[in-house]
């Protein structure tokens, strides 16, 4: 298991630790997948952040309607593509704009939000400083953001962000057929814009962008050669050595959680 890593470490980010670490937080990637929404639960149940921003929330919000209701969570969507906000449930607030935008601290509310998430947008967007940048201006005083993301250099996002564009859609799509763009998962454009699981490059940006404090939970492994055999078993067991060395530079997905 390798441990979080926290910045500046205050009070305020030795709870948002526990509160991981009572998750029992391994490094495998099958945690961040099975333990994303749990971990939203578990942040807004022991900080009381009631009010929620899904950032990329599209077609696929986190959370029903009926089970914001039960939570008590008052949840935002975002997205920049009108269409896909259409796709989601309705009984939600749903703002569509583009996160990186100077104008979307207006837009989506300067102040409003207890609780800012994402889940797979990181990659996606091309001026990653420029998102912090407006979570945090969006964020009331003590607020929190979580990203979950992939990150580099794990093999499949390298060979993603090298191909151009057509081969990779034609190899992810023949390879998982829902990531089609009528699929239920479709593939948009991926720049891996600081999408590290490394504190020494995500620290910075954060405290640049206004976040006081940063835990990091790396996490090693993914599905992509699952259906290669000779391959799957080679890069599972590298994976299970870079886990248990910590070798953050090949890395497959992280979360960065941060406080205002």
């Amino acid at each position: 298991m390798t441990d979080a890593l926290v910045l500046n470490a205050s009070p305020a980010a030795a709870d948002i630790r526990k509160i991981v670490a009572d998750l029992g937080y391994p490094s495998h990637w099958h945690w961040c997948w099975e333990n994303y929404k749990p971990t939203i639960i578990e942040l807004s149940r022991n900080r009381g952040l009631r009010r929620h921003l899904e950032i990329g929330a599209g077609r696929d919000p986190l959370f029903q309607p009926d089970e914001a209701a039960e939570l008590g969570l008052d949840i935002t969507l975002n997205d920049i593509s009108a269409h896909e906000l259409a796709l989601a449930p309705s009984g939600y607030g749903k703002m569509e704009c583009d996160i990186t935008s100077p104008r979307a601290p207006d837009i989506l509310g300067r102040g409003k939000y207890d609780l800012a998430y994402c889940r797979m947008v990181m990659e996606h967007v091309p001026d990653v400083p420029a998102m912090w940048r407006n979570i945090a201006e969006v964020l009331a005083p003590g607020g929190v953001a979580l990203s979950f993301f992939p990150t580099l250099y794990a093999l499949p996002y390298t060979l993603n962000r090298l191909m151009p564009e057509r081969m990779s859609r034609f190899i992810l799509e023949t390879l998982f057929p829902e990531r089609k763009p009528d699929g239920d998962d479709p593939k948009f454009p991926a720049y891996y814009d600081h999408c590290f699981s490394s504190e020494g490059k995500i620290a910075p940006m954060l405290h640049q962008a206004g976040f006081s404090d940063a835990v990091v939970l790396p996490f090693w492994g993914y599905a992509y050669f699952s259906k290669i055999p000779g391959v799957k078993q080679i890069y599972a067991a590298f994976n299970r050595v870079a886990e248990r060395r910590d070798w953050r530079a090949v890395s497959s997905f992280a979360y960065v959680i941060a406080t205002k």
